[in-house]
């Protein structure tokens, strides 16, 4: 268990007048135990939970088929195991809950992930104890991250902006958007992650969509090539994209990047603790409309275990919050100046992972010099 975690975690229900909080969602789970239970995210009712009291007590709730991971990753950790297709896994729950001595108690629960049927029973099974939503206090929690999570997610930018790279060198004019897709799975994992997410592989016409996965539409030249992707490990993830033109750059294209790249430093210069998100959102703004290019609703967010966290760089600068957010030192950003329809045919969009430090920002995709369009010889 991650005990600097499980340190937030207490001192936010002294805050909130909790008992204990459940983590019921895989990239809670994770937050609180360095690892996704493998088939949770596909399969919703394999219920995997960690619960921590007031107290600093910890125990996980895991189905059987995940008995022995769950236990070899944390078996210092009481556990409660219950059976996927004789057990009613509420009943289980609730009877965890009761040893801890909460069947009275105020429990903050993830009222967006857990269904709302498991909900209903667990109330039955608990009918003196108040449950109430904690998802907005875990999200909190996980805007600030601690010094192993920024190291990871460097790691994780270092992998995803190196696998495009090195992809986008492989291929050629006439090679498929397949092709680019194929070098850069074998390249994420060969750099080591664990896995991928959202990968986005858009050329010529197709660069203006915003989020498709590689065809087989072949490389031409003068082609606009969006390639993006999220590198994975121990569920954290980091998101990079990259433009790239084939062989020489359509019309209008360098004077559109050449705008991108200016926003990317002018946020980057913006980037420091008690900066107003709104204020940057809308510097950016002023900056894309330099050449009459469409606005997006946001140019940067939170990212980490969710591929979206709070705070948005945007009109919205926090889900669920009115007005303005203020960043903080030891929040990661995925930073993304991007324009999809520019108007000629092509979107292009430049997005990097951004560390806000205790002095202004730190950039942790690095490993291309996005100054100048990438080239596809």
């Amino acid at each position: 268990m991650r005990k600097e975690i499980v340190g937030r975690q207490v001192k936010a229900m002294q805050a909130s007048g909790l008992d204990a909080m459940i983590s019921c969602s895989p990239e809670n789970f994770a937050y609180l135990t360095g690892f996704v239970v493998p088939s949770q995210p596909l399969i919703r009712h394999r219920h995997a939970m960690v619960i921590v009291t007031a107290d600093g007590r910890t125990a996980i709730f895991g189905v059987d088929m995940e008995a022995t991971t769950i236990r070899r990753r944390e078996p210092d950790t009481p556990s409660r195991i219950w059976a996927e297709f004789t057990d009613n896994a509420m009943a289980v729950l609730a009877d965890l809950l009761k040893g801890l001595g909460l069947d009275s108690g105020r429990i903050g629960i993830e009222m967006d992930y857990l269904p709302a049927g498991d909900y209903g029973q667990l109330r039955q099974e608990l009918p003196q104890a108040t449950f109430v939503a904690n998802e907005a206090i875990l999200a909190r929690l996980r805007q600030i991250k601690t010094r192993d999570e920024i190291d990871l997610l460097r790691w994780l930018s270092r992998i995803a902006d190196q696998s495009i790279t090195d992809a986008l060198a492989a291929v050629k004019a006439g090679d498929s958007e397949m092709d680019i897709a194929a070098h850069m799975t074998g390249s994420i994992y060969k750099l080591g992650a664990e896995h991928f997410r959202l990968m986005i592989v858009a050329t010529g016409e197709r660069s203006q969509l915003p989020n498709v996965g590689p065809s087989e539409r072949r490389l031409q030249p003068r082609d606009v090539c969006r390639v993006e992707i999220f590198s994975v490990i121990a569920g954290y993830q980091a998101g990079v994209c990259r433009t790239a033109v084939v062989q020489q750059p359509p019309a209008h294209a360098e004077a559109i990047w050449r705008n991108l790249v200016e926003c990317k430093y002018l946020i980057m210069e913006m980037i420091r603790p008690g900066a107003s998100c709104r204020e940057i959102y809308e510097a950016f703004l002023r900056k894309l409309a330099e050449l009459h290019l469409p606005p997006i609703s946001f140019v940067g967010h939170g990212i980490g275990l969710h591929l979206h966290e709070d705070p948005y760089i945007g009109s919205t600068p926090a889900i669920g919050k009115i007005g303005d957010a203020l960043l903080e030192a030891g929040m990661v950003l995925g930073v993304e100046p991007l324009c999809y329809q520019t108007g000629h045919g092509f979107g292009m969009q430049n997005k990097d992972m951004m560390l806000v430090t205790e002095t202004g920002c730190e950039l942790l995709s690095d490993y291309a010099n996005t100054d100048h369009l990438l080239v596809i010889r």
